[in-house]
Protein backbone atom coordinates (compact mmCIF):
# COMPACT_ATOMS: atom_id res chain seq x y z
CA UNK A 1 0.00 0.00 0.00
CA UNK A 2 2.88 2.10 0.40
CA UNK A 3 3.21 2.93 -3.22
CA UNK A 4 -0.25 4.80 -2.96
CA UNK A 5 -0.20 5.86 0.91
CA UNK A 6 3.01 7.70 -0.25
CA UNK A 7 2.02 9.95 -2.67
CA UNK A 8 -0.98 10.53 -1.32
CA UNK A 9 0.54 11.78 1.77
CA UNK A 10 2.98 13.66 0.18
CA UNK A 11 0.21 15.40 -2.31
CA UNK A 12 -2.09 16.40 0.72
CA UNK A 13 1.27 17.97 2.30
CA UNK A 14 1.64 19.89 -1.15
CA UNK A 15 -1.43 20.75 -1.60
CA UNK A 16 -1.64 22.35 2.45
CA UNK A 17 2.20 24.02 2.07
CA UNK A 18 2.34 25.82 -0.84
CA UNK A 19 -1.60 26.76 -0.70
CA UNK A 20 -0.47 28.93 2.79
CA UNK A 21 2.39 29.65 1.20
CA UNK A 22 0.73 31.56 -1.84
CA UNK A 23 -2.11 33.35 0.94
CA UNK A 24 0.86 34.05 3.29
CA UNK A 25 2.82 35.99 0.24
CA UNK A 26 -0.02 37.47 -1.33
CA UNK A 27 -1.34 39.34 2.31
CA UNK A 28 2.40 40.93 2.57
CA UNK A 29 2.59 44.41 2.04
CA UNK A 30 2.42 45.10 -1.68
CA UNK A 31 6.56 46.33 -1.26
CA UNK A 32 7.38 42.78 -1.25
CA UNK A 33 5.13 41.91 -4.48
CA UNK A 34 8.16 42.47 -6.87
CA UNK A 35 10.73 40.19 -5.18
CA UNK A 36 8.04 37.72 -4.38
CA UNK A 37 6.93 37.65 -8.01
CA UNK A 38 10.78 37.70 -9.31
CA UNK A 39 11.14 34.81 -7.19
CA UNK A 40 8.27 32.95 -8.58
CA UNK A 41 9.04 33.86 -12.04
CA UNK A 42 12.98 31.76 -11.54
CA UNK A 43 10.68 28.87 -10.27
CA UNK A 44 8.17 29.25 -12.51
CA UNK A 45 10.68 29.07 -15.65
CA UNK A 46 12.99 26.22 -13.88
CA UNK A 47 9.75 23.58 -13.04
CA UNK A 48 8.85 24.41 -16.75
CA UNK A 49 12.13 23.38 -17.87
CA UNK A 50 12.41 20.36 -15.20
CA UNK A 51 8.90 19.29 -16.65
CA UNK A 52 10.53 19.12 -20.45
CA UNK A 53 13.77 17.28 -19.17
CA UNK A 54 11.63 14.24 -16.63
CA UNK A 55 9.25 14.23 -19.71
CA UNK A 56 10.80 11.16 -20.52
CA UNK A 57 11.76 9.57 -16.27
CA UNK A 58 8.91 6.46 -16.23
CA UNK A 59 10.22 5.93 -12.40
CA UNK A 60 8.43 6.40 -9.66
CA UNK A 61 10.55 9.24 -8.66
CA UNK A 62 9.99 10.78 -12.11
CA UNK A 63 5.92 10.66 -11.41
CA UNK A 64 7.10 12.51 -7.93
CA UNK A 65 9.14 15.01 -10.08
CA UNK A 66 6.97 15.88 -12.79
CA UNK A 67 3.77 16.15 -9.86
CA UNK A 68 6.05 18.80 -7.99
CA UNK A 69 7.11 21.24 -10.40
CA UNK A 70 3.30 21.45 -12.02
CA UNK A 71 2.33 22.51 -8.32
CA UNK A 72 5.01 24.95 -9.01
CA UNK A 73 3.97 26.22 -12.27
CA UNK A 74 0.36 26.24 -11.01
CA UNK A 75 1.67 28.47 -8.01
CA UNK A 76 2.79 31.20 -9.94
CA UNK A 77 -0.29 31.32 -11.74
CA UNK A 78 -1.91 31.66 -8.45
CA UNK A 79 0.57 34.45 -6.88
CA UNK A 80 0.47 36.44 -10.44
CA UNK A 81 -3.06 36.57 -9.71
CA UNK A 82 -3.61 36.82 -6.45
CA UNK A 83 -0.96 39.59 -6.57
CA UNK A 84 -2.65 41.84 -9.21
CA UNK A 85 0.33 41.03 -11.42
CA UNK A 86 -1.82 39.55 -13.82
CA UNK A 87 -5.62 39.83 -13.70
CA UNK A 88 -7.60 41.43 -16.10
CA UNK A 89 -8.09 44.96 -17.88
CA UNK A 90 -11.21 46.05 -15.70
CA UNK A 91 -10.23 46.41 -11.85
CA UNK A 92 -13.24 47.82 -10.44
CA UNK A 93 -16.40 46.61 -8.78
CA UNK A 94 -19.58 45.56 -10.16
CA UNK A 95 -22.03 48.43 -10.73
CA UNK A 96 -24.80 47.83 -8.46
CA UNK A 97 -27.60 46.57 -10.36
CA UNK A 98 -26.02 44.92 -13.36
CA UNK A 99 -27.75 41.82 -14.69
CA UNK A 100 -26.27 38.24 -15.11
CA UNK A 101 -24.49 38.76 -18.73
CA UNK A 102 -23.65 42.21 -17.95
CA UNK A 103 -21.79 40.62 -14.92
CA UNK A 104 -20.40 37.93 -16.68
CA UNK A 105 -18.82 40.12 -19.25
CA UNK A 106 -17.25 42.35 -16.69
CA UNK A 107 -16.22 39.62 -14.17
CA UNK A 108 -14.46 38.13 -17.37
CA UNK A 109 -12.33 41.16 -17.90
CA UNK A 110 -11.33 41.48 -14.30
CA UNK A 111 -9.40 37.61 -15.32
CA UNK A 112 -9.05 37.32 -18.86
CA UNK A 113 -5.65 38.02 -18.85
CA UNK A 114 -4.94 35.71 -15.99
CA UNK A 115 -7.23 32.76 -18.13
CA UNK A 116 -5.03 33.24 -21.46
CA UNK A 117 -1.84 32.76 -19.56
CA UNK A 118 -2.95 29.33 -18.06
CA UNK A 119 -4.00 28.52 -21.77
CA UNK A 120 -0.62 29.60 -22.55
CA UNK A 121 0.88 27.52 -20.38
CA UNK A 122 -1.01 24.60 -20.70
CA UNK A 123 -0.18 24.55 -24.39
CA UNK A 124 3.14 25.21 -23.38
CA UNK A 125 3.67 21.95 -20.66
CA UNK A 126 2.10 20.13 -23.85
CA UNK A 127 4.51 20.70 -26.27
CA UNK A 128 7.42 20.12 -23.57
CA UNK A 129 6.28 16.92 -22.65
CA UNK A 130 4.57 16.37 -26.29
CA UNK A 131 4.51 12.21 -26.26
CA UNK A 132 6.93 11.91 -23.61
CA UNK A 133 6.49 8.66 -21.24
CA UNK A 134 5.63 10.63 -18.33
CA UNK A 135 2.50 12.85 -18.75
CA UNK A 136 1.76 13.43 -14.74
CA UNK A 137 2.57 16.87 -15.03
CA UNK A 138 0.50 18.02 -18.22
CA UNK A 139 -2.51 15.78 -15.92
CA UNK A 140 -2.08 17.26 -12.92
CA UNK A 141 -1.93 20.99 -14.21
CA UNK A 142 -5.09 20.08 -16.21
CA UNK A 143 -7.32 18.83 -13.19
CA UNK A 144 -5.80 21.98 -11.12
CA UNK A 145 -7.13 24.25 -13.99
CA UNK A 146 -10.35 22.21 -14.46
CA UNK A 147 -11.28 22.49 -10.88
CA UNK A 148 -10.49 25.93 -10.60
CA UNK A 149 -12.93 27.33 -13.03
CA UNK A 150 -15.81 25.41 -12.03
CA UNK A 151 -15.03 26.82 -8.06
CA UNK A 152 -14.82 30.36 -9.74
CA UNK A 153 -18.60 29.31 -12.06
CA UNK A 154 -19.73 28.02 -9.29
CA UNK A 155 -18.62 31.11 -6.96
CA UNK A 156 -19.82 33.48 -9.44
CA UNK A 157 -23.09 31.64 -10.02
CA UNK A 158 -23.58 31.65 -5.80
CA UNK A 159 -22.36 29.45 -2.57
CA UNK A 160 -23.14 29.45 0.53
CA UNK A 161 -19.00 30.36 1.45
CA UNK A 162 -17.83 32.89 -0.96
CA UNK A 163 -13.85 32.75 1.31
CA UNK A 164 -14.08 36.52 0.24
CA UNK A 165 -11.60 36.61 3.14
CA UNK A 166 -8.91 34.72 1.50
CA UNK A 167 -9.04 37.71 -0.75
CA UNK A 168 -5.79 40.21 -0.16
CA UNK A 169 -7.49 43.82 0.17
CA UNK A 170 -6.24 45.01 -3.42
CA UNK A 171 -8.38 42.34 -4.60
CA UNK A 172 -11.55 42.74 -2.75
CA UNK A 173 -13.58 44.36 -5.38
CA UNK A 174 -13.61 40.75 -6.83
CA UNK A 175 -16.19 39.61 -4.27
CA UNK A 176 -18.85 42.00 -6.09
CA UNK A 177 -19.05 39.92 -8.77
CA UNK A 178 -19.85 36.96 -6.57
CA UNK A 179 -22.74 35.95 -5.22
CA UNK A 180 -24.26 33.77 -1.52
CA UNK A 181 -26.83 31.44 -2.18
CA UNK A 182 -26.92 27.39 -0.39
CA UNK A 183 -27.12 26.45 -3.49
CA UNK A 184 -26.41 26.93 -7.57
CA UNK A 185 -27.46 24.43 -10.53
CA UNK A 186 -23.88 23.87 -11.47
CA UNK A 187 -22.78 22.68 -8.16
CA UNK A 188 -24.36 19.09 -8.52
CA UNK A 189 -23.34 18.74 -11.92
CA UNK A 190 -19.85 19.58 -11.62
CA UNK A 191 -19.39 17.75 -8.01
CA UNK A 192 -20.59 14.54 -10.14
CA UNK A 193 -18.67 14.92 -13.18
CA UNK A 194 -15.84 15.49 -11.04
CA UNK A 195 -16.94 12.46 -8.87
CA UNK A 196 -17.33 10.20 -11.56
CA UNK A 197 -13.56 11.25 -13.18
CA UNK A 198 -12.10 10.59 -9.50
CA UNK A 199 -13.59 7.34 -9.79
CA UNK A 200 -12.11 6.26 -13.09
CA UNK A 201 -8.86 7.81 -12.15
CA UNK A 202 -8.80 5.41 -8.86
CA UNK A 203 -9.39 2.67 -10.84
CA UNK A 204 -6.76 3.01 -13.38
CA UNK A 205 -4.25 3.53 -10.27
CA UNK A 206 -4.73 0.34 -8.41
CA UNK A 207 -5.61 -1.90 -12.12
CA UNK A 208 -3.42 -4.57 -12.24
CA UNK A 209 -1.83 -3.50 -15.00
CA UNK A 210 -0.73 -0.53 -13.85
CA UNK A 211 3.06 0.12 -13.40
CA UNK A 212 4.48 1.92 -10.79
CA UNK A 213 5.04 5.19 -12.17
CA UNK A 214 1.69 5.22 -13.64
CA UNK A 215 0.18 3.85 -10.10
CA UNK A 216 2.06 7.01 -8.48
CA UNK A 217 1.12 9.24 -11.33
CA UNK A 218 -2.70 8.41 -11.18
CA UNK A 219 -2.41 8.33 -6.98
CA UNK A 220 -1.29 12.17 -7.31
CA UNK A 221 -3.60 13.07 -10.02
CA UNK A 222 -6.55 11.39 -7.78
CA UNK A 223 -5.86 13.21 -4.84
CA UNK A 224 -5.38 16.62 -6.55
CA UNK A 225 -9.11 15.55 -8.19
CA UNK A 226 -10.31 14.74 -4.46
CA UNK A 227 -9.15 17.69 -2.80
CA UNK A 228 -10.58 19.87 -5.66
CA UNK A 229 -13.71 18.13 -4.76
CA UNK A 230 -13.64 18.96 -1.11
CA UNK A 231 -12.73 22.54 -1.75
CA UNK A 232 -16.15 22.40 -3.99
CA UNK A 233 -18.07 21.17 -0.91
CA UNK A 234 -16.51 24.02 1.63
CA UNK A 235 -17.97 26.52 -0.42
CA UNK A 236 -21.58 25.18 0.66
CA UNK A 237 -21.11 23.37 3.73
CA UNK A 238 -20.82 25.66 7.10
CA UNK A 239 -17.25 24.33 8.14
CA UNK A 240 -14.23 26.13 10.05
CA UNK A 241 -12.10 25.10 6.82
CA UNK A 242 -10.00 28.71 6.73
CA UNK A 243 -8.68 27.42 9.78
CA UNK A 244 -6.31 25.38 7.84
CA UNK A 245 -4.30 28.23 6.24
CA UNK A 246 -5.24 30.55 10.14
CA UNK A 247 -1.12 30.35 10.13
CA UNK A 248 -0.91 32.22 6.97
CA UNK A 249 -3.68 34.70 7.41
CA UNK A 250 -2.11 36.09 10.56
CA UNK A 251 0.27 38.12 8.16
CA UNK A 252 -2.58 40.78 8.02
CA UNK A 253 -3.29 41.66 11.45
CA UNK A 254 0.87 42.14 12.15
CA UNK A 255 1.80 45.72 12.10
CA UNK A 256 2.71 47.62 8.56
CA UNK A 257 5.65 50.22 8.44
CA UNK A 258 3.98 53.15 7.23
CA UNK A 259 4.83 54.14 3.92
CA UNK A 260 7.33 56.89 3.51
CA UNK A 261 6.38 60.30 2.93
CA UNK A 262 6.59 61.79 -0.47
CA UNK A 263 8.46 64.83 -1.55
CA UNK A 264 5.27 67.14 -2.67
CA UNK A 265 4.01 66.00 0.95
CA UNK A 266 7.01 67.23 2.28
CA UNK A 267 7.24 70.80 0.58
CA UNK A 268 3.84 71.46 1.57
CA UNK A 269 4.89 71.81 5.37
CA UNK A 270 5.37 75.25 5.85
CA UNK A 271 8.92 76.38 7.20
CA UNK A 272 9.09 78.51 10.08
CA UNK A 273 10.75 81.92 9.42
CA UNK A 274 14.34 82.45 10.89
CA UNK A 275 13.03 86.07 11.92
Amino acid sequence: MSQYGFPVLYALFVWWFSTGIIIWLDNLPRRTFPWSFAAATVVFATSLLRLHETAGDVSVTGAYGAFTYAVLVWGFQEMSFFMGVITGPRRLACPEGAGPWLRLRLAVGTCIYHELTILATAVAIAALTWRAPNQVGLWTFCVLWTMRQSSKFNVFAGVLNLNEHFLPAHLRYLSSYMRRRPMNLFFPLSVTSASVALGWLVQRAVAADTNAHHAAGLTFVATMLALAILEHWFLILPLPFAELWSWALRVRDQPRRPAPRRAADCTAVPIPSSR
